[in-house]
């Protein structure tokens, strides 16, 4: 075995070795910064961590057999391990290639998943409910749901939530989802409309990624008049689950609370605003 080592050393394999991991790590650091920045898929990466892993073992074998010198690239000279047995030479070779995969599947298997795992933009937008019901005061309700959404999602300091003001002028005209993404500068949009009739009331929203236009979550509520406010309780939480937003335990106290001696609402916030809970 101490033949073995004494020949990587001597055909200066460690050297390659270590050369190309630096080189690799620095290649991909520098393409997971830069590819984000041209909107190009995280799977390319994937795909090249896989290639330089791959080509790992082939790099240890091309150090094993050729070397570089002063008068250009030439085979290794066997002069030292002359006198060694044929079988001993094809060994040591088997050893270094099985010890090259080895190395390379050890590390795909700890790198690749984080690789692949999708990478969260913590930013939303809840556009304006669109009031479903004829009568006025069901509008200015469907307001007041949309608000307390909002002020529940900006109690997570982890979210990057755009203002009311800002997405009010999307109100009564939607245009591309994509668009919306790229003029508020947030991953994904929260859309959705408000029914109410008599004591009942349907919530129906929507989790939009807006950088595919594709639906990542959806649901409907149908509920007494007195559950709105466990429906924008869940609606925060399912949010924040579904863009991996930490939550703390005073956060999820402040959302999870529905009612306080002093104010209610919105009314806490901006003294005027229109909250669901000052129209019930």
């Amino acid at each position: 075995m101490s033949g073995f080592f004494e020949e990587l050393k001597r055909r200066k394999v460690y050297r390659v070795a270590i050369a190309y991991v630096v080189a690799s790590w620095a290649l991909a650091q520098g393409l997971a910064q830069v590819l984000p920045v041209f909107e190009i898929s995280n799977s390319v990466i994937r795909v090249v961590i896989a290639l330089l892993l791959i080509g790992f073992p082939l790099a240890l074998v091309l150090a094993w057999v050729f070397d570089i010198t002063p008068t250009g690239i030439r085979r290794t000279s066997s002069v030292a391990s002359q006198s060694a047995p044929t079988t001993h030479r094809r060994r040591n070779l088997f050893m270094l290639v099985a010890a090259g995969v080895i190395v390379s599947a050890g590390v795909g298997f700890f790198v690749l998943p984080r690789a692949a795992a999708r990478k969260i933009d913590k930013s939303i937008a809840v556009l304006p409910f669109e009031s479903l019901s004829d009568e006025k005061e069901n509008a200015y309700f469907a307001d007041g749901v949309q608000d307390d959404i909002l002020t529940n999602l900006s109690k997570i300091g982890d979210l990057k939530v755009i203002s009311r003001t800002s997405v009010m002028s999307y109100r009564g005209h939607t245009p591309n989802v994509r668009e919306i993404g790229k003029a508020l500068g947030v991953s994904t949009i929260l859309e959705g409309s408000v029914r109410r009739a008599g004591n009942r009331v349907r919530v129906n929203v929507q989790l939009i990624d807006a950088t595919t236009d594709q639906h990542l979550w959806a649901s409907d509520y149908d509920r007494d008049l007195t559950d709105v406010f466990a429906i924008q309780t869940d609606l925060a939480q399912k949010i924040a689950n579904e863009l991996q937003a930490k939550l703390s335990p005073s956060e999820k106290a402040q959302i999870e609370n529905k009612t306080d001696p002093k104010c209610r609402g919105l009314s806490c916030i901006c003294p005027g605003a229109r909250s669901s809970e000052q129209l019930l």
